[in-house]
């Protein structure tokens, strides 16, 4: 039996970044590129830590709906937000 000629995009070498990586996957799908997998072993070491910081509910309203229309987190948004603004008390 001859194999099926599948039509796909190729996967790119090297993603700029986790979102250009995410943006291919959201609009391809694994299944068309299993035969270009291979299995890997791999260690993953997480310290991921997490602040809980108290917002006024309208406030943190409002914030939700400005990541909404942007398409991004709230903790995204949350973070942009006060890398820009500590950039910017470090210039004065």
């Amino acid at each position: 039996m001859a194999k099926s000629k599948i039509k796909r995009d190729p996967i790119p070498e090297n993603f700029r970044s986790i979102e250009q990586a995410a943006e291919f996957w959201d609009t391809h799908s694994l299944a068309d590129y299993c035969a270009l997998t291979r299995p890997v072993h791999f260690k993953v070491n997480l310290k991921h830590r997490r602040y809980l910081v108290a917002l006024e509910p309208r406030l943190m309203k409002q914030v939700g709906r400005k990541a909404q229309a942007d398409g991004i987190s709230v903790e995204t948004l949350i973070n942009v937000w006060l890398s820009e603004k500590l950039r910017e008390t470090a210039k004065v």
